[in-house]
């Protein structure tokens, strides 16, 4: 079930006039329910993997939570381990890694046919996987308690709003509000309404729009060259943003018609002055997710410069391959960890104003990250170097540059839509949102000004939505991961 399809519009109603409905001591059970039933219309097959990494969690945290002996406590943490990692291994990269292998072994005179398991990955295994091993690990540590109540457990893995794409919560933050009596209070279902429709505006009014001339150049990128390519780049940029970052705020926002709060995922990332800041802003329940629970077991910083670099850019390349079983992903990652690499001994040598936000280093960043989703979007790793390699043809001559990028697009069908002419206002209105998110929130600063100016922004954004809806529906990017 989708956030954006007329069956989730019909869902959440029901799933809220209910739950407020239910008595207090009972509401967990209407959450484990429908959150249950949302899962199962996205793939029926699938919801006992769901149900099993629930219970082996739980299982498992009761063990770590109940007995002192070390070496009993480390075994059962491995297990839970292997056995979740496994379930990712098998249905995420399994088919990966036997591709790879017969890859290697044919360079080496050795061919032989890969292995394949002819298996759909299910939707949302490595968010909840994710969320259910770092409740075992901090129960491990010492860091949480575990949950005695196996219902209000199960609700805490398969939570709807964050269930398919996060953000991935920690149990210190979710679990206490999954135990409490939650009583209505208007003035946060207000909020929840308003994130929800700022999501569905960045998710529908630019996400799904842009999306057309991003598939179109990058599904035959040698066919393009040039500005062209620059455009779909620039664009898939606020793609995977908006799409991403959508998806986060309608599922924020529905928790808190619930009464839950979520943690916050994102916060202006491309107006990050660092590469550093990037990740503080981007996908902050992944990035802290691995900082906790890889980065800082391989050592962190602790242990001199030179293993400070392993073990930032290993931590990169598992996030890389945590997005996708290909190579793509892996590099993206990687860029991404050798950046940060060398954007360190810069500092080292030529420390930054502190306190001073400059336009040139937002600018290189975002270029950057621009150049780095190249391999995050591109199918193959060949249509990658394709791209980077002809991105600037002809960029000498700004003219001609600009006029055959022009004419290819034209020549595609893509320059003469009205809507995608309207993203670039759409992105404009999105960025100065982000840059007031800078030092207060939006929502705040829109109450400073009289009632009619603050509803008719809330209903030109409601317009523009229902308007973009029209367009089309599509899924969300990060379900595939």
């Amino acid at each position: 079930m989708l956030f954006n399809s007329n069956a989730f519009y019909l869902f959440l109603p029901i799933v809220f006039a209910v739950y407020w409905l239910t008595p207090r001591r009972y509401r967990w059970g209407v959450l484990l329910v429908s959150s249950y039933y949302f899962y199962m219309s996205a793939g029926v097959q699938y919801v006992s993997l769901l149900f099993l990494t629930t219970l082996v969690s739980y299982g498992t945290a009761l063990f770590l939570d109940r007995t002192q002996e070390k070496r009993k406590k480390n075994f059962c943490l491995g297990a839970a381990l292997v056995f979740c990692l496994g379930i990712l291994f098998v249905f995420k990269y399994f088919n990966f890694l036997s591709g790879t292998l017969a890859d290697l072994l044919a360079r080496v005179s050795l061919p032989i046919s890969p292995v394949t398991l002819n298996l759909v990955l299910p939707v949302g295994i490595s968010f909840y996987i994710f969320q259910s091993l770092g409740y075992v690990i901090d129960v491990y540590k010492g860091k949480t308690k575990a949950c005695a109540h196996f219902g209000k457990y199960a609700v805490f893995v398969s939570f709807f709003p964050l269930l398919l794409a996060g953000p991935i919560e920690r149990a210190e933050h979710l679990l206490p509000q999954l135990e409490k009596e939650h009583s209505f209070e208007a003035d946060r279902a207000i909020e929840g309404a308003k994130l929800i429709a700022w999501g569905y505006f960045k998710k529908i009014a630019i996400a799904d729009v842009v999306v057309s001339l991003v598939d179109v150049v990058y599904n035959d990128v040698t066919a393009y060259t040039g500005i062209a390519l620059g455009v779909a780049t620039f664009f898939y940029a606020f793609q995977v943003y908006c799409d991403f970052s959508g998806y986060s705020d309608i599922a924020r926002g529905v928790a808190k018609l619930l009464d839950i709060e979520l943690m916050v995922n994102f916060k202006s990332p491309y107006f990050a002055a660092s590469l550093k800041e990037f990740w503080s802003r981007w996908h902050i329940s992944l990035s802290t997710w691995f900082r906790d629970y890889v980065y800082i077991p391989l050592g962190g910083s602790r242990k001199g410069e030179w293993k400070t670099r392993r073990n930032l850019l290993a931590t990169f390349l598992v996030s890389g391959l945590w997005h996708g079983a290909s190579w793509t992903f892996v590099i993206w990652g990687g860029l991404h960890g050798l950046g940060q690499i060398v954007e360190k001994e810069w500092n080292r040598h030529f420390p930054p104003k502190k306190d001073r936000r400059s336009v040139i280093r937002v600018l290189l960043v975002f270029a950057f990250v621009c150049a780095a989703w190249i391999f995050f979007r591109a199918n193959t790793f060949s249509d990658a170097v394709y791209v980077l390699t002809h991105l600037f043809d002809g960029v000498l001559n700004p003219v001609s540059y600009i006029r055959t990028g022009y004419t290819a697009l034209q020549a595609a069908g893509l320059m003469q839509s009205f809507d995608l002419k309207l993203a670039f206002v759409w992105i404009a209105v999105l960025l100065v949102h982000d840059y007031i998110e800078l030092k207060q929130s939006v929502w705040t600063w829109l109450g400073r000004f009289r009632g009619p100016v603050r509803y008719a922004f809330y209903f030109a954004l409601l317009f523009v939505v229902l308007y973009s809806r029209q367009l089309g529906e599509y899924e969300f990017v990060y379900f595939q991961f």
